[in-house]
């Protein structure tokens, strides 16, 4: 159970010394979750820049800034921004529900799609780059020294893949009224475990197979659970968040523009009580950037981030989101689909290595999609019937691929979803 502490209205400076666990974790709490109407919905999807005429070479830094800085206008609004790796992200704007936020991307897929064959690339959205061997092109000081802080805890292969060998699909959507926090929150981790089930689409990574389902999430899992295990659902989620981002080590130090890697396993907490990295206390500031160095499957930050999906190529990706949306955000899908839901409840492992094999998931997935079918926008039915209808079926984006890779290899597998 997550230790509630009132929250207070008085802002905190950024440069205020934390001189106690109580106002670390009062911070925290406030900037947790943001009451707020539901409808709203922001997505980001992650590609990974291939070479078209070249798929095992990874582009390097100058050239992907070059060809960041020389993109058109995205008129779906979103952000075009690199990944350590080289994977491209675009990012919506919070816009007017699932409809206006998938238009937007597919439009602004459609654009980048085009802008990138004049150069002879491709951004593939895949969970995980099936083909080329994990490598950090980013010279950012942040990612430089969150390879360094994995490699110092015994998490580097682990760190280094997930960093720059996967991506996802990321869904924000908002908090919702204060009163129905701790509801929303237990549904959407309850949830979680078969939105990894059904999206998983990641049987290669780096030109290996491990037998997972997902091994974007292999990678995920990797890493201290501390850091990437999920968030506590219980009935106070804004205080089980600061729990546990108090107690998630500290990854990196920045002072002014550098920044550095902690190389030991020192919690947040013990830093505020005198055993820090550093010879000085941490400041809001500091807990700020702790927090941005946290990966649980959900992430509340003052609207909620569902980290947990593998990116899927552009057929299948519209239909999981509105799926992720109309479970969540229609009320009378999310009171069936809570129901579908208690026999998976913590399946975590079970999603990201079997997927929809796993008898219990393949169940509450075929449940929950007959239930969004009959909630689906009637502006994206065709998307949503075709990704739905799939479900129903037994089957996903995932085993679809896998069953290429394995027919063809990695590279052939690819190759059709570049040309997809």
């Amino acid at each position: 159970m997550a230790t509630v502490i009132p929250i207070v209205d008085q802002p905190l400076p950024a440069a205020a010394p934390l001189d106690s666990i109580e106002t670390a974790r009062r911070w925290v709490e406030s900037t947790a979750l943001t009451d707020s109407v539901v409808g709203p919905v922001g997505l980001e999807l992650e590609a990974h820049l291939i070479d078209t005429a070249d798929r095992r070479r990874r582009p390097e830094w100058e050239e992907i800034t070059d060809l960041v800085d020389g993109l058109p206008p995205m008129s779906g609004g979103s952000k075009v921004t690199v990944e350590p790796g080289g994977q491209l992200e675009l990012s919506t704007p919070p816009l007017d529900g699932a409809v206006t936020a998938i238009r937007a991307l597919q439009a602004d897929r459609r654009t980048l799609t085009a802008a990138l064959a004049v150069r002879g690339l491709a951004a593939v959205p895949l969970g995980a780059d099936p083909l080329r061997p994990p490598r950090r092109v980013s010279p950012g000081p942040r990612y430089a020294a969150m390879e360094e802080h994995f490699r110092a805890v015994g998490s580097g292969a682990a760190g280094t893949a997930m960093m720059t060998a996967t991506a996802a699909l990321q869904i924000n959507l908002e908090a919702g009224p204060r009163a129905g926090w701790p509801a929303r929150f237990r549904l959407i981790t309850a949830l979680a475990p078969l939105l990894i089930a059904v999206s998983a689409a990641s049987p290669a990574l780096g030109g290996r197979r491990s037998g997972w389902s997902s091994m974007r999430q292999q990678a995920w899992s990797g890493l201290d659970p501390r850091r990437s295990g999920p968030v506590p659902a219980d009935d106070h989620p804004a205080a089980a968040w600061a729990d546990y981002a108090l107690a998630a080590p500290v990854m990196q130090i920045r002072d002014d523009d550098r920044i550095r890697a902690v190389t030991d396993r020192i919690p947040f907490s013990g830093w505020v009580e005198g055993a820090g990295p550093v010879d000085r206390p941490p400041t809001r500031s500091d807990l700020d950037h702790h927090l941005s160095t946290l990966f649980p499957p959900i992430r509340p930050r003052g609207y909620l981030e569902l980290r947990c999906l593998d990116a899927v190529g552009d057929r299948w990706w519209p239909g999981l989101a509105a799926f992720v949306v109309t479970l969540i955000d229609v009320p009378a899908a999310a009171a069936s689909a809570a129901r579908q839901l208690a026999p998976v409840r913590g399946r975590w492992h079970q999603a990201a290595r079997y997927g929809l094999a796993d008898p219990p998931l393949a169940r509450a997935a075929r449940g929950c999609a007959e239930i969004a079918v009959r909630h689906a926008p009637d502006e994206l039915r065709a998307e949503f019937r075709e990704f739905c209808d799939l479900i129903i079926a037994g089957r996903s984006p995932a085993g679809d691929f896998a069953a290429r890779v394995e027919r063809d290899g990695p590279a052939a597998a690819l190759e059709e979803e570049i040309h997809a």
